[in-house]
């Protein structure tokens, strides 16, 4: 039987052509049964209120960078979708007067936008580093300070950029949830060519590493939603992201839902899909269900409900 076409846009695969099945049963999931999808390999954690969420979040970074030696590098790949753990950090390593360049710290972006064929640099009001920067390592006392040589960005050499995954300890590796379910910006592909009838293969989706890739329309709305006010002629189309083949490599990945970025429905679809090993690559977020290590955090909050409302 063929696969529907997407609701969301007809030239895209995405979680509107999944089995209908698994979409009603997503939306039947209430706040307790989230809570009881965990199994071995993933977890799901609440958290009761904002400062302990975002405070957990950054706490990350910071165990992250205490297990990092010169001898043994380490370090975390954080998003920015949250932001709001950034400043958190900064406080705390300047609280616990945490050297960085000591202890040979490292720190990964995820993503960042591209104009013209070139990745922005840091004056573009929606840049990723800039964003990582001014929120979290320029509040950081110079003393202290991550140097320059260990953050990376994937904005320059991608294949460069790969390889340090390959020298350096990646402990964790942080996400928010789109509201086409990605981590980073790994959306679901267009429906042409080979993948005209049927999306990538799992298999074929996690051989996907660092990339230039071609945003899904649903990407491209929700950040300017979420970063512009709504002005869609400031979001990029394109952008580099890191992919499946560095994710793999992470000792961890913990995925952060505080509630605005994606909705009742996509959390919840997420959740089933990873804990019942349901993987496809329409939902990209599904692909996390064969990762050896997997934490899914919930502000109690934000959950919601799947229900029918009329505003």
């Amino acid at each position: 039987m063929p696969r529907p076409i997407s609701k969301l846009a007809e030239g895209w695969w995405d979680y509107t052509t999944l089995d209908p099945q698994i979409l009603s049963d997503a939306a039947q999931l209430s706040p307790k049964d989230l809570a009881q999808l965990s199994r071995p390999g993933f977890t799901v954690k609440f958290y009761d209120t904002v400062q302990e969420f975002y405070s957990a979040q950054a706490l990350e970074y910071i165990d992250a960078w205490q297990q990092s030696t010169p001898d043994n590098p380490a370090g975390i790949c954080g998003p920015v979708g949250p932001t709001e753990q950034l400043p958190i950090v900064a406080l705390i390593v300047n609280a616990l007067g945490l050297n960085l360049k000591k202890h040979e710290a490292h720190f990964w972006g995820m993503d960042e936008w591209l104009e013209n064929g070139q990745p922005v640099d840091r004056t573009h009001p929606l840049s990723f580093a800039r964003c990582d920067n001014e929120l979290c390592f320029d509040r950081i006392r110079p003393e202290l300070a991550l140097p320059e040589a260990n953050k990376h960005f994937p904005s320059g050499d991608l294949v460069a950029y790969s390889a340090t995954y390959d020298s350096i300890r990646c402990v964790v590796m942080q996400g928010g949830q789109g509201e086409i379910k990605h981590w980073a910006f790994n959306d679901p592909l267009p429906r042409t060519g080979k993948f005209q009838d049927a999306p990538p293969s799992p298999e074929e989706y996690r051989q996907l590493g660092t990339r230039i890739v071609k945003l899904h329309p649903v990407t491209i709305l929700q950040n300017a939603r979420t970063s512009g006010g709504g002005n869609v002629s400031l979001v990029p189309t394109h952008a580099c992201t890191v992919g499946p083949k560095e994710t793999w490599k992470a000792e961890k990945v913990s995925i952060w839902h505080p509630g605005h970025h994606d909705n009742p429905f996509g959390m919840r679809l997420s959740s089933l899909m990873i804990s019942k090993r349901i993987v496809d690559s329409s939902c990209p977020m599904s692909l996390l269900a064969d990762h050896p290590n997997v934490q899914f955090n919930f502000l109690r909050s934000g959950v919601g409900n799947v229900s029918t409302e009329m505003h």
